[in-house]
Formats: structure tokens, C-alpha cells, sequence
């Protein structure tokens, strides 16, 4: 069928399999929007046609794929197939000349080819390590959301001083090996803000709402006016966190942005010494274009509205004449949000620093979302690499039947190979930088996307396939200059062979004691000796009940009150009261739970003593659970029915728990010794 064969020329799935033995056709509409947004016309049979001999002609005679990928000490596999004879031309990334792709240091190279018949050929050369930087040791951490996590000198929600005060005090007093936060990406600005922190604005630039601003060094030499000004930011901000820790206020985003930029615009003119100066100066050089984009997108958001399909027409394009005007007409702004930007990145490098003097091995793990808001910085500075028209997401499944859809435009996978993955590159350059390890959120989108088309439900869409080798081959480049490990969130239904390639490339899994169940057998509890060693090992995350909750059933409760439930209640507490029977009976056949009552924190003890009879290289212990949280941070599937991603870590009466308190808790201290015994 020539719609069938012009797709997979263009890695575009016909077909999929939800779950083994099953096959689903994809919708032809989907397949030819889906090739739309590829460039590639496949709207009538003669244009199928058409795109067909183009496709298959330019295959035939082209020499080299744009992206070509190798490793240290041996041939890229795609050099086997040129004529022989056929001359290389090689500039390496350090600044040498070579002649053969043999012994190259790692790297991203231009390559250049001349055939014996004049053919000639360009192409990147992605030479990289066979596998990412692996744990030095087994080592247990904390998992929290970051905003969640307030002290007693928090804005209303957690920020960069609570996460180096958290890493000071864990590494030190608990020998904690690494802090995993949520993402820190920049979100979309607006009242109201979307809380999510996997749909924002920019992946490449951190958001300065998370700064605290009294650790700015030029805050301290504000005067007069400026001085009082501060002092009165400083008493509403004393308002507003006592509004969240003593009057059950949700946290509230936006209030806290308005309070921190209020007090960032009297900072600013504080004049930077001759050193920061030139810090300063030497991060505007080393971010570059991206960085003038990031501080123009969010310099016209305030004049022109928050998504950049609204704006004047000129102004849509970042490498227009109207923009460049107006990025000079408004300079005062630019320079106010790159200046955030670096402000931001500093307190990142300090927090990752005080962890690693702490003595952690690995330090802080970033977490990166799938993707960015449509109507974003990042959407518009890199629209040439992202599919118009088209949303990721997920298709339907057993654990849900309509699909999802994320609301994120995908990558292009044509372009990213075009640029030697220059943007996938950069994104995880940044990322890196300030981090032990990096978490890939459903780190399947390596392999391939569920691509739908706007405006359509998540059941007309289909599969796009990426080159693995290259978004491998770029991750593992990148992780080995940093010397950082990569985990990725592999939860789910995840297509055959995936998890394999993932582990010889020595990245990380995730599993969740839940699910680790003999799912092919008899269905019961997998035993601690038959699990994997090479993820990170958890009782829960953000996106599922907490521990406590679990224990208790309270979570079925929650969805109950919520009308989330599609069976009769009584059925969905029956389900859940198994569930937990059956691994609270493998737990006292192990002999981790105490003969005769136990309490609901001794059950949670048992959990984490379980995961640590498991061969698992790092544990993750989600820092809620240690003082009996019951809410999860985020409920799927609610949007105003739940108040995801703004609730405060809080005790198992609901009451918000400062870090001053998480650290004299007796209840911590005493799920910590298990981890550490």
C-alpha cells in the first residue's frame, strides 16, 4: 500500500500494539497529517505517489544520513555502506583534521564525504561513549517536589535556599546520596500560572521563581527607599508563607512571583561588582542566541500575552525584522529576564555544590518533562524543530480507554537529524550542568512519540519513530562530560526491546514496588531477589498515592469523593485491600515486619526494608511518606476537582510540615535508620 510504505520511509506507524497479540490500525487521517506536519504531502494518491519517488529517490543517492553516529575505536556503521574509494574530510569538535573516522575523540564532528563519482555529502558525526556514567556505590535519597517543601523563611513555597539547606542538612546528618527534584523548568507566565511543572514554557532555562531572593548577593546592599521598599516585599512574604503553613492556604504560584519580582526589580539596580560583572558576562557569552530568545519571548509576553500564536505577525518569527526591533526596543526587559536567568543558574550551582560538600555522591537529580507549552519560549525559539499542528501524548490502553493527550508539540525528528540534534544537545547541556543525574520522564520518547493531530481525540493518532541511536548516542555525550547518570521513568506499557537497549546503555530505570508484580506468571508480589538492579527503587511518586495512603486505602477514598472511580467503590476498595494483603504478607514472610499489631508507620518501615533487600544500585525514599502525608502531589486524570502540584508536604493529619520540622522529626529519623542501618 503506498501510504503504508511512504510513512515508514518517513518512520510514521500504520499500525501498533497496545498490548501483546493485539494490532491496531492507525487512522489514515492521522498518517496523513501526521506526514503533513513532516513536510510531506500525502493528501490524494497522486500526491502519495509524488512523495514516494522523492523519498525513496533521495535515499537511494544520497551518501550519508544527515546525523551519523560512532563510538571510540571503531567505525560508524554507516561508513560501510559508501563506495569504495570514496574520500572523509573530518573536523573534529577539539579542532583537528582527519582522514578516517577511526580513533576520533568523543564528540560532535562535520563530516564530509567525496565519492568516486563526484557524489558529495555533509554530515554530523556523533562519536560518544557506548554507555552513560554509572552509580559508584549503592546509595539511598530523597525524592520531593520542590515547591511543596517550605521552611521558615520560604515565600509561600519551596525554593532554591530550602533545597541547598535541604542537601547541607541530608547529606550530612542522614547520608543521603542525592536529592531528586521535580523539573525547575521556566514556566509560562500569566495569572493564572498552570502549576504543572511538565508543561512549561522553557526546558532550557530554569525558573526564577524558585530563587530566594535574600541570597542574592547585591540584595544585601539595597538602601533608603529601595531598603524600605524590600522590608515591606519581605513582611508580605511572611504573610503569604503563613497563609500555606498555619491557615490551610494551597500555595499559590503566582502570588509568590508577584512578591519576587517585585523585589527582583529593586535588585536589579544594585550595580554588580567588577567580578559578578564578569560572571555575569561570561554566562551571556556561553548561553548565546538561546538565551536572547528566552529573555525575548518573556520581554514581549509582557507587552503582547503569554502564548506567541497571538502576537503581531512579525513578531511570531524570533529571526524577524520586528522582532530584532523590538528586542532592542525592549532591551530594559531583555536584560532584566537574562539577568534572571543567571541569577537562577547560580543558586543552582550552589545548591548542586553544598550537596556534593556534604558529601553526596551524586548530588541533585534534575527531572526532565516530554515537553514544553505550545505557546512558549521554547515553541517559539525552536519552532523550525517542532511538528505544528500536532500534541504528544499517549494511545488507549488498558488503564485508560479514551488515550491521553498531553497538550506538547512533539520534535521533528527529520530536523533534529538535520542539526546534529544542536537543540536536544543544548537542552541537555544545561540540564547537566548543575546535576548528579538527570531523570527522563517517560523516557520512551527516546524510541518513538504518539503523535495527534490538534484538535483531534488521542484515538486518531499514531506513532512517530525517533533514531534512538542518535538521542541515545547525544544523552550518553553529553551525561559522560558531565559525569552525571541518567534514570529514566520507563513506568508503563513500554514497546519490546526498549528496557534492554536502555540498560546496555547503562541508563537507569524506574521501578515502583506496586507495580513489581510476576506479571507473566502468578501475578503475586515479585520477590526482592528478582528485581532489577540497575533503577531507582521507590514506593511511590508524585503521580501516585502516598505510602501512607496506600496503606490505608485512603487514596480509593479520595477518588471516591472525587467521582474518579469506574467501578462500584466497594469493588475498588476489595481490589485495593488485596493489593496491600498480599504485600504486607510477602513482607512478614521476609521477616520485615515484627511478629504480632503493627502500626501504620512500622508497615511503612517494612516497605523501605524491603526495597532494600532488593539489588536495586539507588532507593529513592519520597520525602511526604516520612512524615505520613496522605495526598499525592498529583491526582491524573482531575484538573480543578483536586489542587495538583500546590500542596505543601504535610503530616497525617494534613497539618504543612516546615524543613525545620521534617528535620527534628522523630518519624523521619526513624524511616531514615532503616535506610541507613
Amino acid at each position: 500500500m503506498p501510504l503504508a510504505r511512504l510513512a515508514a520511509l518517513h518512520g510514521v506507524a500504520t499500525s501498533y500494539s497496545p498490548s501483546p497479540g493485539r494490532t491496531v490500525q492507525a487512522p489514515d487521517s492521522a498518517v496523513v497529517a501526521t506526514l503533513a506536519a513532516l513536510g510531506v504531502d500525502a493528501s490524494t494518491p497522486e500526491a502519495i505517489g509524488h512523495a514516494l519517488e522523492v523519498r525513496e529517490a533521495e535515499i537511494r543517492e544520497r551518501l550519508l544520513p544527515p546525523t551519523v553516529v560512532g563510538r571510540p575505536g571503531s567505525e560508524p556503521a554507516a561508513l560501510a555502506d559508501l563506495p569504495p574509494g570514496t574520500s572523509l574530510h573530518i573536523e573534529t569538535e577539539q579542532g583537528e583534521t582527519r582522514a578516517s573516522a577511526l580513533g576520533l575523540p568523543p564528540g560532535v564532528h562535520a563530516l564530509h564525504a567525496t565519492a568516486p563519482d563526484g557524489r558529495t555529502a555533509r554530515a554530523h558525526l556523533v562519536v560518544a561513549p557506548e554507555h552513560v556514567p554509572g552509580p559508584s556505590g549503592r546509595t539511598y535519597g530523597l525524592l520531593v517536589q520542590l515547591y511543596s517543601l517550605l521552611s521558615e523563611r520560604s515565600w509561600g513555597m519551596g525554593d532554591l535556599g530550602d533545597l541547598t539547606e535541604l542537601a547541607a542538612w541530608a547529606g550530612r546528618s542522614l547520608g543521603v546520596g542525592f536529592v531528586q527534584v521535580n523539573p525547575l523548568h521556566a514556566a509560562v507566565p500569566g495569572a493564572p500560572t498552570d502549576p504543572s511543572p511538565y508543561r512549561p514554557s522553557s526546558r532550557r532555562f530554569p525558573d526564577p521563581v524558585h530563587l530566594r531572593v535574600e541570597d542574592i548577593p547585591e540584595y544585601a546592599y539595597l538602601a533608603g527607599p529601595d531598603r524600605e521598599k524590600a522590608q515591606g516585599v519581605l513582611g508580605r512574604a511572611a504573610a503569604l508563607r503563613a497563609s500555606v503553613l498555619d491557615k490551610g492556604a494551597l500555595i499559590d504560584r503566582d502570588a509568590v512571583w508577584a512578591l519576587k519580582r517585585e523585589a527582583l526589580e529593586l535588585v536589579r539596580n544594585v550595580p554588580l561588582g567588577p567580578g559578578r560583572r564578569s560572571a555575569y558576562q561570561d554566562f551571556l557569552a556561553a548561553e548565546g542566541q538561546a538565551l536572547q530568545d528566552h529573555a525575548t519571548w518573556y520581554a514581549l509576553a509582557e507587552v503582547h500575552g503569554p502564548d506567541w500564536h497571538t502576537w503581531p505577525e512579525g513578531l511570531k518569527d524570533p529571526r524577524s525584522a520586528e522582532t530584532a526591533r523590538a528586542r532592542e526596543e525592549l532591551r530594559e526587559r531583555v536584560d532584566f529576564h537574562t539577568l534572571l536567568a543567571w541569577l537562577t543558574d547560580a543558586q543552582l550551582a550552589t545548591a548542586q555544590r553544598t550537596a556534593h560538600d556534604a558529601g553526596m555522591p551524586i548530588g541533585l537529580v534534575h527531572d526532565l518533562a516530554v515537553g514544553v507549552h505550545p505557546g512558549g519560549a521554547d515553541a517559539w525559539a525552536l519552532q523550525d524543530h517542532l511538528a505544528a499542528g500536532m500534541t504528544v501524548g499517549a494511545p488507549p490502553d488498558a488503564f485508560n480507554a479514551r488515550g491521553q493527550d498531553w497538550g506538547l508539540p512533539p520534535w521533528r525528528p527529520d530536523r533534529l537529524a538535520a542539526s546534529g540534534y544542536a537543540p536536544y544537545r543544548d537542552l541537555l547541556r544545561a540540564l547537566f550542568r548543575h546535576a548528579g543525574a538527570l531523570r527522563i520522564d517517560h523516557v520512551m520518547g527516546l524510541f518513538r512519540l504518539w503523535w495527534i493531530p490538534q484538535g483531534q481525540p488521542p484515538t486518531e493518532g499514531t506513532y512517530v519513530r525517533y533514531d534512538a541511536e542518535a538521542m541515545l548516542a547525544v544523552l550518553a555525550l553529553e551525561a559522560d562530560r558531565a559525569g552525571a547518570l541518567v534514570i529514566g521513568e520507563d513506568l508503563g506499557t513500554v514497546e519490546p526491546g526498549v528496557r534492554e537497549t536502555l540498560h546496555e546503555r547503562g541508563i537507569l530505570g524506574t521501578s515502583v514496588l506496586w507495580f513489581e508484580r510476576d506479571w507473566d506468571g502468578t501475578g503475586l508480589p515479585l520477590p526482592p531477589e528478582e528485581w532489577r538492579a540497575d533503577c531507582l527503587a521507590t514506593a511511590t511518586t508524585h503521580d501516585l498515592p502516598s505510602t501512607a495512603s496506600r496503606l490505608t486505602g485512603d487514596h480509593v477514598e479520595l477518588r471516591a469523593e472525587l467521582g474518579l472511580l469506574t467501578r462500584p467503590v466497594d469493588e475498588e476498595r476489595a481490589e485495593a485491600a488485596t493489593d496491600v494483603g498480599e504485600w504486607l504478607a510477602l513482607l512478614a514472610r521476609l521477616g520485615l515486619l515484627p511478629d504480632g499489631p503493627v502500626d501504620e508507620e512500622e508497615q511503612i518501615r517494612a516497605v523501605h526494608r524491603f526495597l532494600l533487600r532488593t539489588p536495586a544500585r539507588m532507593i529513592g525514599l519520597w520525602l511526604p511518606d516520612t512524615v505520613g502525608d496522605r495526598r499525592p502531589q498529583n491526582l491524573p486524570g482531575t484538573w480543578d476537582q483536586y489542587p495538583n502540584w500546590r500542596l505543601p508536604i504535610a503530616d497525617a493529619e494534613g497539618r504543612p510540615v516546615t524543613l525545620e520540622q521534617l528535620a527534628a522529626s522523630p518519624r523521619l529519623h526513624a524511616l531514615i535508620d532503616v535506610l541507613r542501618a
